[in-house]
């Protein structure tokens, strides 16, 4: 079947043929260079024995990538109805590999597509791919089934995920993502291989949920609740945002911030405390 996803026009030759264009509202920023959609597709773990899930997969640049790196199965989430035509040649040649659901991803429930386990690649919108990964955070941390994420940011957003204690990165998305997994920025991907050309540099970054971690994670609302507290202030001593708290029972004095303080010193905190 790989011939036949192979034999399709190019990417942009099918957008320019159904008068596609990218789209603001929706975060679109297309790849179209076959290396570098090709090398985010042969980063995800173990492709060809699980499912993996997209989310705005657009005119199927990596959607194609994906089923040519020998996915099985893959579920493509789109929100722009316009880009049907082009997703529907690219389900026709996959020879039933590939499924699209057209819904918002932020409001699609994955666990309902039955898989037993399954891995996430995206070239994430901009104006939502942040919110997309804090939600599939507590996915994991409550048992959803997925093995890997492989996904492209703004290379500010790549760093805070890798970001450790003391950086100037480090902060929330740090914490949360931290807790639950081993993370890291595979490579850079510069502007010029989008349509159209983002303003700032854009990285992937593989993400794999450490089940070590998630054990002895606790409530992950309680220490999303603390992150969010904490580095509201960031600026702020601890002791000055929670005086209330005897900062001296976790091995702190209270003069910390928030950036002074580990993921791991931040989950140990949220299960001692109520907020």
């Amino acid at each position: 079947m790989t011939d036949k996803i192979s034999s399709l026009p190019p990417v942009s030759q099918m957008m320019r043929d159904c008068g596609m264009a990218p789209k603001k509202k929706f975060g679109q920023n297309f790849l179209f260079d076959l290396n570098l959609t090709g090398r985010i597709a042969r980063s995800v773990p173990n492709i060809e024995s699980i499912p993996v899930v997209e989310v705005g997969p657009g005119p199927g640049g990596l959607t194609r990538a994906l089923l040519l790196a020998g996915a099985g199965k893959v579920v493509a989430v789109e929100m722009d109805k316009t880009t049907a035509p082009i997703l529907s040649q690219i389900v026709d040649a996959s020879g039933g590999r590939l499924n699209v659901i057209f819904d918002d991803a932020l409001r699609v429930d994955f666990s309902k597509f039955g898989f037993d386990e399954y891995a996430i690649c995206s070239n994430l919108p901009y104006n939502v791919g942040t919110e997309l990964l804090i939600q599939w955070v507590h996915k994991i941390a409550t048992g959803e089934p997925i093995k890997s994420l492989t996904l492209m940011f703004q290379r500010e957003v790549a760093d805070r995920i890798v970001a450790r204690v003391g950086d100037d990165a480090y902060g929330r998305l740090s914490v949360l993502v931290q807790l639950i997994a081993d993370a890291k920025i595979l490579f850079n991907v510069p502007r010029t291989a989008f349509t159209p050309m983002p303003r700032v540099q854009s990285a992937v970054v593989q993400i794999i949920p450490n089940e070590n971690k998630i054990k002895s994670l606790g409530n992950i609302e309680n220490i999303e609740k603390l992150t969010a507290k904490l580095f509201g202030m960031r600026r702020k001593m601890i002791r000055g945002i929670m005086p209330d708290v005897d900062w001296k029972s976790f091995g702190l004095v209270g003069t910390e911030r928030a950036e002074n303080i580990s993921p791991e010193k931040f989950c140990e905190i949220a299960k001692n405390i109520l907020l």
